[in-house]
């Protein structure tokens, strides 16, 4: 299988580096084009097996999988002169252009997945939306066992993309939010920035963990464990419950939701 990369920005050259760094596809069965060079060689340096050309014609000529990850303003621009069409595979991670606009851009008969990953998928632990049309169970079989090399993958419907988006690539900087304010209280409180980010973020993880890790669970089960009548831990409940906490991240959860 080959798989072609349009774009090595942030997100082409992490998932060309999560794609690499995985079992399913060899790094020489990928090739990533771009029109600059300096972002080329530094995943060459990373990973010499990879194919890099400044060419989008050269990488997707001959690719099984095409992968554009371009600005959504310049996707007309990139596909149209690419002419892809069946048997070939197009991923767009180009938020806002749905099916319908994709599919006026290539054979509109043509599988087509579209993918949300997050800035986690740098460090293979993205949560990727993944969304399908025109593709078979074995092709969909195939997308999500590589972007789950990434992180995890989740199959949904087109029309949820601005929710899942909302939760889950917004998500992280509402998360990061939360971490820098915590950081700023643990500063106030004399610990020292690196120890306060630290503290915090191992806390998330660990709490992030016990969800993943045990389907019964729930933030109500976990928060009641921690949480004893008259005790501290209520009392900072509360507060953030006065303060609005709830509220405000359900607020901003549906304000990205467009």
């Amino acid at each position: 299988m080959k798989i072609a990369i349009i774009g090595a920005g942030n997100m082409g050259g992490a998932i060309a580096r999560g794609l690499a760094h995985g079992q399913y596809i060899d790094a020489g069965s990928i090739t990533v084009s771009n029109p600059s060079n300096a972002k080329l060689e530094k995943l060459k340096e990373d990973y010499p097996e990879i194919n890099v050309t400044n060419s989008n014609k050269e990488a997707s000529e001959n690719a099984d999988i095409v992968i554009v990850a371009v600005k959504p303003w310049k996707m007309e621009e990139v596909l149209k002169p690419l002419r892809l069409r069946q048997p070939q595979i197009l991923v767009s991670v180009a938020a806002g252009l749905t099916f319908e606009d994709l599919a006026h851009f290539v054979d509109p008969e043509m599988p087509i997945f579209r993918v949300i990953p997050n800035t986690a998928i740098a460090i293979n632990e993205s949560l990727t939306l993944v969304a399908k049309r025109n593709a078979s169970d074995e092709q969909t079989e195939t997308m999500m066992k590589l972007f789950n090399e990434m992180g995890v993958a989740i199959l949904i419907e087109e029309k949820l993309f601005p929710a899942g988006t909302a939760l889950t690539s917004c998500g992280i900087a509402y998360v990061l939010k939360y971490v820098q304010a915590a950081m700023q209280a643990g500063i106030e409180l004399g610990f020292k920035s690196q120890e306060a980010k630290m503290m915090v973020a191992q806390t998330m993880l660990g709490a992030a963990e016990i969800l993943l890790k045990d389907e019964q669970s729930h933030p109500t089960i976990e928060i009641e464990k921690v949480t004893t009548p008259g005790g501290i831990t209520i009392k900072g409940l509360n507060r953030l419950e006065h303060e609005g906490f709830t509220s405000a991240v359900i607020k901003a959860i549906k304000d990205s939701c467009i």
